[in-house]
């Protein structure tokens, strides 16, 4: 081999060890804070194994914190302070975080316990009394620098799987006590065995326009060599002027086989940085930028996740370090550029990916494709109206991440459930970032004693989804926060409740359970079913758990030894009711 053809296989070879080497230092160097690497101790006894990381690509959220697993697969491990402090929140949810604590430390950072199972004796004791002072399952107070004082490793609860959780698992965060933004707590110097780098799995090309408007896309898989990751061949010969790319990367952990989300990805154009995030931080109404950041229509269409390498116009994320015109590539005819892309995690493990593309002017068809089919323009940093005569459409500046295209088309209702035209707005692959005002006209004349009962409904295929209503000016007005098939429905059933455990002789029971339940479900801003359980016309305490709709009340002493007379009350968004009274012995 001659030497001129050793040294090309050399740089080959040591290019993207390179890359690795410097790729760690710098974003090391570009965290925004100095944060304390043994300030905290761990939150669990047992070692920490990982299901889900700091920034993690979630449904419409990044994930604010980290993931820790049960030491045996259920619930029960205790949980402890991370360090000395006091407890400055206690919420309990049906849903969300479950029951969860907050702990404030003197060094201005809080940590957050998400997900418990049960709080600690003296807790416990202090949130049952709140439930039956304010005659609610659900609460959120601030007990004060008095009240519950911790030290490091004071037990404060156990592991659970309350709320919105689909397993065993501490959900841990650690927030700046001044914005509650959350930081990622790996940053904290916490001991995870982590000696594996992140793994690259697809690469998406965008054609866009000038506008970063996308023309068109393509799916590349990656294979991985001892040098890196790679692309069938080496080079991509596109289509566009401005292109630009999403990558399909997880992070992964040693004794764990979980798909978690990396910490950092670094673009260069020619060795030129042209894009860079890392996820050391963001805030929690900027969260639902994810949808502007990940490819949309990946995750609902595939449930596939990819960082765009690309800002589009709306995305007002933090977490972009540094960007050349916003991370697409531009190419002249026949130009040829090297791509390198780098993913990071908190360890210092990294990987590569490069690869050229190459500008074909002989890709671009004879006759343009067509367009989108559309009847309204609406910028994305503009406020939006559409008003006909069935419908009232408003998007105040910041509803949209880019100038969508609007198809807008009205067919006649469908059935007699329905009191109006159904509008076709869109389509639900387009995402929304705030709610907008929706107003529908009824077509069918909506009897007075229906007027309370019907709603703006979401009707997308067989699924209905109430997303309430009030009257104005002729339209049943709300607000959403998607984009599909909407009409006016009417709800007239009321909701069902189906004992689990119960019966006529409760002596030796510890608990009585109820599931409930109802034919319409509700939209995230409108309240689902209610309930009130009384035991001879006292409140009692039940239980919710919304992941199986299930409500129980555990005997504690509340309810005395004798005859009781029981009554559970459940209404619906729009005020059905369902009654269960029976009598029992204690």
């Amino acid at each position: 081999m001659n030497r001129d053809v050793m040294k090309r296989n050399l740089l080959v070879f040591t290019l993207p060890l390179l890359i690795l080497a410097f790729t760690f230092p710098r974003y090391r160097a570009s965290l925004k804070g100095n944060y304390p690497g043994s300030y905290f101790q761990a939150p669990v006894a047992h070692t920490l194994l990982l299901s889900g990381t700091f920034g993690e690509l979630r449904p419409n959220h990044f994930h604010a914190g980290i993931d820790i697993k049960s030491s045996k697969g259920v619930v029960g491990d205790d949980v402890f302070s991370a360090a000395d402090g006091y407890i400055s929140r206690i919420k309990v949810d049906a849903s969300g975080y479950g029951h969860s604590l907050y702990v404030n430390h003197p060094n201005g950072y809080t940590t957050v316990y998400a997900h418990l199972d049960e709080f600690a004796g003296n807790i416990a004791n202090f949130v049952k009394g709140q439930q039956y002072a304010h005659e609610k399952f659900d609460i959120d107070v601030e007990p004060g620098p008095e009240k519950f004082p911790v030290s490091r490793g004071d037990r404060i609860g156990k592991m659970g799987n309350t709320g919105s959780s689909n397993g065993a698992h501490l959900h841990f965060e650690v927030r700046e006590t001044s914005t509650q933004n959350p930081i990622n707590p790996l940053l904290f110097g916490f001991n995870v065995l982590d000696n594996i780098s992140p793994k690259m799995h697809s690469l998406k090309v965008y054609s866009l326009n000038d506008k970063r408007e996308e023309l068109g896309s393509k799916v590349f898989p990656l294979t991985k060599s001892a040098d890196g990751y790679k692309i069938k061949g080496d080079t991509i010969a596109i289509d566009a002027g401005q292109t630009a790319f999403g990558l399909k990367v997880y992070d992964h952990f040693d004794r764990v086989s979980n798909w978690n989300g990396i910490f950092e990805l670094t673009m260069y154009q020619d060795d030129s940085v042209v894009y860079d995030f890392n996820l050391e931080s963001f805030a929690f109404d900027e969260s639902r930028y994810i949808n502007a950041h990940c490819d949309y229509v990946e995750r609902l269409t595939k449930n596939s996740y990819y960082n765009r390498c690309f800002t589009l116009p709306g995305n007002h994320l933090s977490i972009y370090r540094q960007q050349s015109n916003f991370g697409m590539i531009h190419l002249a005819d026949k130009q040829v550029s090297k791509i390198t892309m780098v993913a990071s995690d908190v360890a210092g493990n990294n990987s590569a990916l490069e690869f050229w593309v190459k500008r074909n002017p002989a890709l671009v068809a004879a006759t343009p494709a067509p367009g989108p089919k559309y009847n309204y323009i609406l910028p994305y940093n503009e406020g939006n109206m559409i008003r006909t005569e069935g419908l009232f459409l408003h998007m105040p500046p910041g509803t949209l991440y880019e100038n969508l295209y609007l198809d807008y088309e009205v067919t006649p209702e469908r059935s007699s459930g329905y009191y109006s035209k159904v509008h076709h707005i869109h389509n639900s692959k387009t995402p929304i970032h705030d709610f907008y005002d929706l107003g529908i006209r009824p077509t069918v004349s909506i009897p007075a004693e229906l007027k309370p009962k019907v709603f703006v409904a979401y009707c997308e295929g067989s699924r209905v989804l109430n997303c309430g209503g009030r009257w104005d000016d002729g339209f049943l007005k709300t607000k959403v926060r998607a984009l599909g098939d909407y009409a006016i429905m009417a709800d007239v059933m009321p909701p069902v409740i189906r004992p689990l455990v119960f019966a006529q002789n409760m002596k030796t029971y510890q608990k009585m359970a109820f599931k409930i339940s109802d034919n319409v479900a509700t939209a995230t801003n409108v309240e689902g079913l209610t309930y009130e359980a009384r035991v001879d016309g006292q409140w009692v305490l039940m239980e919710f758990d919304k992941k199986t709709s299930t409500l129980t009340h555990y005997f504690d002493g509340v309810i005395v030894p004798g005859e009781h007379e029981f009554r559970l009350v459940v209404k619906d968004a729009v005020g059905n009711e369902a009654v269960y009274e029976k009598k029992f012995i204690r």
